[in-house]
């Protein structure tokens, strides 16, 4: 301190915990009060709150606070018993870190608010001290003004005449002196007694929306109003009211009053800076209750504010919340000293009852909240006696409230409501602007979310995807947990369907917790819902978990079934809301988002919750259709394809097919094999022109068809003859059709006899042993063209060892550019299959195909492979 002489000193240590903070700077304030420091006292608290919070919350050390006096300042030094040897230089242009940022913001305070300050180091210490000179003022003189001519002195008249009215609790007068009388025309008898607001003209006050019965009720008050004069006339006044309270604990109001060109006698003087430093330090009203620079962010500048409000009223406790749109309700958004993660986010009415104290409109006081519990819902079980709340307001709008609280009983009155409202008035358009910001860039990040998801929810059909993905998108994004239920039909109960938390490790436990309880009713009405049921069922499951270990005395502590069931409780101890999936009229669902212990839903995530669910619940009932008419046309195209193949006397039988077209089982393509009597079968390969479900339905006449008249004992051709008679009755649904129908005899020498007829198909291929490939029949006209056909049959015998093949043009006609697997190409394959069984030959003829081409195939495709095997050697 240079050669300043030191007149007075005090020093205390405290604690390395958290509530050395408040305590040290009860201390500061103490000492530099009693000091009559008054000057400096705010300055000196705040740099003392984060410099103390830096040793005993961040070092993790006790905090050693010295307080030094001297004609012309004060002197605090802090010292920690955690020295770093990276010692900040003080000089421009230093860079502290980020002023949101615990680490360093210290610095950042001394270097804006102190006159000096510096870092000492020692090998076991470390010491930041600050300098606090006081203004430069006379002694004796609160404030002064300058010299003045006689001609620029206030006018008034040859007597000023000050109005005394003294106004009761209730709004009415209870005092009215000589001059009031004077000024007003009505005796005191007139008045007493009677309501202030009957003889106020104006009831707002100029340029607010603050009526003179709110104003009354304010700890100070300055400003004009009209006073109605006996004669009727409204005679303009400036007053100044002052809120006192008697011996008795009663409260009323002294107001002082005179007239309004005379308002120089009472209008407070504008306090001048003390000196040019100062000037330049605090011209912005915002900053110096903040401090420079603010926070960029809207969390970062809320949680600022009650650490400011906090230490500006030496509180035990701080928190700020924000108004929604509609002014209904507020919403806590940052605290200090309180449990933050269980409060944050909780929503409060704004008119909690009735009165001014049921209101966060106006400013409220509350000396003892043991003797009013319920009063301030949000400091309930705190530990928290007395409380202040101020409003944010722009422009008179209800933008949010601000409050501090005390552990101790009678903290706070009037004048500190006073102060805190004067300084949420300086953040309150900060605050609303950075409020507001916020928004938009949710608003953008929110519609980002719901296309991002719309186009997710569009990519799937499947029922158990989609639900996959609704859970998906809203945990972690939007909630800790969600279960998704359904409901089949109208008559059903609703069905748990899928459930996911943002750890893994919960979900089995969730999932059971919800099983056990009653799932929530399926209103239709939008909108999210309180569901209190699992928070309830998970706490009372741990409490009986908890008590039945105690019981149990478990000396090893808590077993894993105990402890899985108090992590399923903490999981679900939170808010846990449900939107109905409502599509099509009608309540497919329930869409169930949950937090963690008193955790809350912000009001805009749950908006776009809501907007999610109408998205999702119409993709999920797409997805149900979907699901219903594809099971639908997979069991009507099953009933299409034979039964089974049967077991033919030494001739092996493989088939292999292939339907082109998603979710498809027939297509165009198809094939048979059945007995049409003793000793003889039937077999069939064809393809009807065209693919999907119309091909499905020729496929379904020929197959039924041709076994319907084989078994009535007719040969071959007449049986394709008759066929091709009812395709052409179909009119303009029937479809050309290429078909091989053959008849096949086993023979007691181990061959096969067969009769094939071939109607415009890719004729059979014929494997000999010796490795020779031919067609095995010749091309006639195809089916559902020509009224009259003329078609025969050939006839061939399959020695041991030979193959029949039969395929369709999906399997031919395989495309790579411009080249073609063919005719040529498949009996080449076939070629160097002599030795294999049937099912091995179709094998081998299929991948042939798939490897042609490196897309996937997009025709249907048959293979029919019937082989004689060669007789086993005698042992």
């Amino acid at each position: 301190m240079g050669s300043a002489v030191i007149t007075a000193r005090a020093a205390a240590t405290f604690d390395p915990v958290a509530r050395s903070v408040a305590t040290a700077r009860a201390f500061v304030r103490d000492t530099l009060q009693g000091w009559g420091y008054t000057d400096v006292v705010d300055d000196a608290v705040v740099l003392t709150s984060e410099l103390v919070t830096n040793a005993v919350v961040h070092a993790g050390t006790a905090a050693d606070v010295l307080c030094l006096r001297t004609e012309d300042g004060v002197r605090v030094e802090i010292a920690d018993h955690y020295p770093e040897r990276e010692v900040p230089l003080q000089s421009a242009g230093l860079n502290f870190g980020s002023s949101d940022s615990e680490n360093g913001r210290g610095l950042l305070l001394c270097a804006a608010l102190a006159s000096r300050w510096g870092v000492e180091y020692s090998p076991t210490r470390k010491h930041v001290w600050f300098q606090l000179d006081l203004p430069d003022r006379p002694v004796g003189i609160r404030s002064a003004g300058p010299l003045l001519p006689v001609g620029l002195l206030p006018v008034t008249d040859e007597r000023v005449r000050v109005a005394v009215v003294q106004i009761d609790s209730t709004g009415a007068v209870a005092a009215w002196n000589d001059d009031a009388a004077y000024l007003f025309g009505y005796t005191a008898d007139q008045v007493v007694g009677k309501q202030l607001t009957d003889f106020t003209a104006w009831p707002q006050t100029p340029g607010t929306n603050t009526g003179i019965a709110d104003a009354l009720r304010l700890s100070r008050w300055e400003g004009s109003y009209g006073i109605r004069g006996a004669d009727g006339r409204t005679i303009p006044v400036y007053g100044s009211h002052l809120r006192v309270r008697d011996t008795q604990g009663e409260p009323s109001t002294v107001c002082l009053l005179v007239r309004d060109y005379e308002r120089a006698v009472l209008q407070s003087p504008v306090r001048a800076p003390v000196s040019d430093a100062s000037e330049s330090r605090k011209t912005d009203p915002f900053e110096v209750f903040i401090g420079s620079p603010a926070p960029d962010d809207l969390d970062g500048l809320l949680q600022r504010t009650v650490e400011r409000a906090r230490d500006m009223l030496d509180a035990d406790a701080a928190f700020l919340l924000l108004a929604t749109d509609d002014e209904t309700e507020l919403e806590v958004r940052a605290t200090t000293g309180l449990p933050s993660a269980r409060q944050r986010f909780a929503r409060v009415p704004v008119e909690a009852g009735t009165g001014r104290y049921g209101s966060a409109r106006m400013p409220a006081v509350h000396e003892d909240l043991d003797a009013v519990p319920g009063a301030v819902p949000l400091l309930g079980n705190t530990g928290m006696r007395s409380v202040v709340t101020v409003p944010l307001k722009v422009e008179g709008r209800l933008t949010g409230s601000l409050g501090v609280a005390a552990e101790a009983a009678g903290r706070y009155s009037n004048e500190e409501a006073l102060r805190l409202q004067f300084a949420a008035d300086r953040i309150a358009l900060a605050v609303e602007s950075a409020r507001l910001g916020e928004l938009e860039r949710l608003r953008r990040g929110s519609l980002s979310f719901l296309v991002e998801a719309s186009d997710l929810l569009a990519g799937t059909l499947d029922r158990d995807q989609t639900l996959a993905l609704m859970a998906q998108m809203t945990v972690p994004t939007l909630a800790t947990w969600c279960a998704v239920y359904t409901i089949a039909d109208q008559s059903s109960e609703p069905d748990l369907s899928y459930v996911l938390h943002e750890d893994e490790d919960l979900i089995d436990g969730l999932k059971a917790l919800l099983t056990r309880i009653d799932p929530p009713e399926p209103v239709p009405t939008p909108g999210a819902r309180v569901w209190s049921a699992p928070s309830k069922a998970a706490h009372e499951a741990a409490l009986r978990t908890s008590m039945r270990s105690i019981d149990i005395g478990d000396p090893g502590g808590l077993n894993s079934g105990t402890r899985t069931t108090l992590a399923t409780a903490a999981a679900v101890g939170g808010e846990t809301v449900v939107l109905p999936l409502v599509a099509r009229n009608r309540v497919i669902g329930m869409l169930t988002l949950g937090k963690p212990s008193d955790d809350h839903f912000r009001q805009e995530i749950l908006e776009l919750a809501e907007d999610l669910s109408r998205r999702a619940a119409l993709a999920l009932d797409n997805a149900r259709l979907y699901s219903e008419r594809t099971a639908i046309s997979q069991s009507l195209q099953r009933s299409l394809l034979p039964p089974g193949l049967p077991a033919i006397p030494n001739v092996e039988v493989d088939v292999i097919y292939r339907a082109a077209g998603e979710g498809n089982e027939v297509g165009g393509d198809f094939y048979d094999v059945f007995p049409i009597r003793d000793g003889a079968y039937g077999f069939a390969i064809g393809d009807v022109c065209g693919t999907g479900p119309e091909a499905a339905a020729v496929t379904g006449l020929a197959r039924h068809a041709l076994r319907l008249l084989a078994r009535e004992g007719f040969g071959g051709p007449a049986v394709l003859e008759r066929l091709n008679a009812a395709i052409l009755d179909e009119g303009t649904r029937s479809r050309f059709l290429t078909l091989l129908y053959g008849e096949l005899w086993p023979q007691e020498d181990g061959s096969a006899l067969l009769r094939v007829v071939c109607a415009g198909h890719p004729l059979p291929l014929r494997l000999r042993q010796d490795g020779s490939v031919e067609p095995a029949a010749d091309p006639q006209p195809l089916l559902g063209v020509l009224e009259d056909l003329e078609l025969y049959e050939q006839t061939l015998t399959l020695e041991p060892g030979d193959v029949l093949l039969c395929v369709t043009d999906g399997v031919t006609e395989r495309r790579e550019g411009t080249r073609m697997l063919g005719d040529d190409g498949l009996a080449d394959v076939l070629a160097h299959c002599t030795g294999l069984t049937a099912g091995a030959v179709s094998a081998r003829i299929l991948r042939a195909v798939e490897r042609f081409a490196a897309d996937p195939p997009s025709d249907d495709m048959a293979i029919l492979t019937m082989r004689v095997p060669e007789p086993h050697p005698a042992p």
